[in-house]
């Protein structure tokens, strides 16, 4: 049955942000592979020595589901800035009680930047929004009433 999975691309901070997200929702990695482990042939583009141990794949379990992360060899010498999008993609994770979503909240905002802080909401008995230290956009929530 086909899925959709969130594919999170780094320039070269994708280990980093998979040990976050571990902290944060006790995450599980289910497959980390570097460009090292692949066969050179999979590459799009030739993948410089420096970058040999940059994710080249990845699968993290977060609360049941899949999220793959990798690093774009290629951006991390040239990132690509993408400006007049007004669509916003963040992930929404779930959580069983505030004290959780408290926890993960205080990891990821930390060295990240608060779109919207702690607060309560007519769907759930609390919410926040945050962007994490390697750009990874963030919409926490527990309690949810629906």
């Amino acid at each position: 049955m086909p899925k959709i999975v969130p594919f999170l691309n780094f320039a070269g901070q994708a280990a980093q942000a998979m040990a976050l997200y571990e902290k944060a929702f006790t995450a599980k990695i289910k497959v980390k592979l570097t460009y090292a482990d692949m066969n050179p042939a999979d590459a799009i583009n030739e993948v410089k020595e420096e970058h040999k141990n940059f994710i080249g794949y990845s699968e993290i379990e977060i609360r049941g589901e899949t999220i793959s992360l990798y690093d774009d060899s290629n951006a991390a010498e040239n990132p690509i800035p993408i400006s007049g999008n007004t669509c916003v993609i963040a992930l929404l994770v779930h959580f069983d009680s505030d004290e959780e979503l408290k926890k993960a909240y205080e990891i990821l905002s930390d060295g990240g930047t608060i779109i919207t802080p702690l607060f309560t909401q007519t769907y759930c008995s609390l919410a926040a929004d945050l962007i994490d230290k390697f750009g990874g956009r963030w919409s926490l929530m527990s309690g949810y009433k629906g």
